[in-house]
C-alpha cells in the first residue's frame, strides 16, 4: 500500500485545487489544509480534527498582495509587524473581506492570516492560492512536527501528507491583533514578545477569562500527550516520591541527575530556539514509551521560553 507521506508539490496542488484536504508542512507545525474556496473541505477539517466550530482557522497565503485581498483593512502597526516577520511565524488578526467565509472565521468579522516561512509550502501556495490550515492533530493533542506524526494521527482519512521535513520553529505562530489602538497578543508563539515590542513598542495581552473571543490554540487543555504530564521545578523530589513509577523527564539544559526510564535535555547549549524545535518532538517520543508519567522542568520565562511554558501549562491542564 502506497504511503500517504509524499513529496510531490504538483500532486498536493492538484488535490487542493480539486477540493481535497491534505496535510502540509510549515516552519511551525504541520497543518491540515484546504483551499478557502471549498466549504465542504473546510468542514472536513473540523470533522477530522474533532475541532469545535467556534474555533477559527488561520489562512495561509504566499504574498502580501494575497493577504490584502482577504481583508477590509490592515492596521498600520500590524502591517509593520508583517513587513518585519513575513514570511514567518506571525499570524495577524484583521477585518476580513467577503472572500473569507464565516465558516473559516467561526462567524467572526476578523481573520487570522500569515505568510509561512517554508519553501515547499510557499511553492504550493503560489499554485493553489490561499488555504485554511489549522495544526494537523486531533483536537487537544500534541501538535505534529514531522510528516510521520500526522500519518500516525490520521492513518485513514487523508489522501496525502506533503513531506517537508521536521519543522524548524517547532511551536505554533504568535497571533496578534489590534485593539484599543494597541497591538494585542492573542497567543504566544514562535515569535517572541520581545521581538514584537522592538517593532511596535509595548503590547497588550488578551485575557481569555474576560472575553468570548476565541483564537486557535487557546483552549485551557491543549497540546496534550496521552501520558499523564507534570510540570515542576522540583524534579528530584517528585522522582523520589514516585520511585516505583516509570518516569520520563524533559529538562532544558542540564541533567536532573535522577535515575529514570528516559531523560531528554532539550538544549545542552541553553538555546530556547532549539528547545522550541524539540519540545513537541520529545513529547511525541515519550508518548510512545508506555510511561506512567512525563515530568517537565519549566523553561526560563522569557523569549521563546515563555511561549513553551504556555504550551506546557495547557498540556497538563485537567
Amino acid at each position: 500500500m502506497e504511503s500517504i507521506i509524499q513529496s510531490s508539490i504538483e500532486k498536493a496542488s492538484a488535490l487542493l485545487i480539486n477540493g481535497e484536504v491534505i496535510a502540509i508542512p510549515t516552519e511551525t507545525v504541520y497543518g491540515l489544509a484546504a483551499s478557502i474556496d471549498f466549504p465542504q473541505a473546510i468542514n472536513y477539517i473540523f470533522e477530522l480534527k474533532g475541532r469545535p466550530r467556534t474555533n477559527p482557522l488561520i489562512v495561509h497565503v504566499a504574498t502580501f498582495e494575497q493577504a490584502e485581498k482577504l481583508c477590509m483593512s490592515f492596521p498600520e502597526p500590524l502591517k509593520k509587524l508583517a513587513n518585519q516577520f513575513w514570511p514567518g511565524s506571525l499570524t495577524v488578526v484583521i477585518p476580513k473581506s467577503e472572500l473569507v467565509s464565516d465558516q473559516i472565521t467561526a462567524g467572526k468579522s476578523t481573520v487570522g492570516i500569515r505568510i509561512p516561512n517554508h519553501p515547499e509550502l510557499l511553492k504550493l501556495l503560489e499554485q493553489t492560492g490561499p488555504i485554511a490550515a489549522p495544526s494537523a492533530n486531533p483536537f487537544e493533542r500534541i501538535s505534529p512536527t514531522t510528516a510521520k506524526h500526522v500519518a500516525d494521527y490520521f492513518p485513514k482519512g487523508l489522501k496525502m501528507v506533503l513531506d517537508g521535513g521536521a519543522c524548524q520553529a517547532g511551536i505554533e505562530s504568535t497571533i496578534v491583533g489590534f485593539e484599543n489602538n494597541q497591538v494585542t497578543v492573542y497567543r504566544l508563539g514562535a515569535i517572541s514578545i520581545e521581538a514584537i515590542e522592538k517593532i511596535v513598542g509595548e503590547v497588550a495581552f488578551f485575557d481569555s477569562e474576560k472575553s468570548h473571543f476565541v483564537t486557535p490554540g487557546m483552549s485551557k487543555k491543549h497540546y496534550a500527550p496521552k501520558t499523564k504530564t507534570i510540570v515542576t521545578e522540583n524534579i528530584e523530589d517528585f522522582v523520589s516520591k514516585h520511585s516505583t513509577s516509570k518516569i520520563g523527564i524533559i529538562v532544558f539544559e542540564k541533567s536532573s541527575g535522577t535515575t529514570v526510564s528516559k531523560e531528554v535535555i532539550l538544549s545542552p547549549s541553553g538555546s530556547l530556539h532549539e528547545a522550541a524545535q524539540r519540545i513537541y518532538l520529545t513529547l511525541h517520543e515519550f508518548d510512545q514509551l508506555d510511561l506512567d508519567c512525563i515530568v517537565i522542568e519549566p523553561l526560563p520565562n522569557q523569549g521563546l521560553g515563555r511561549s513553551i511554558n504556555d504550551r506546557l501549562s495547557r498540556a497538563v491542564h485537567g
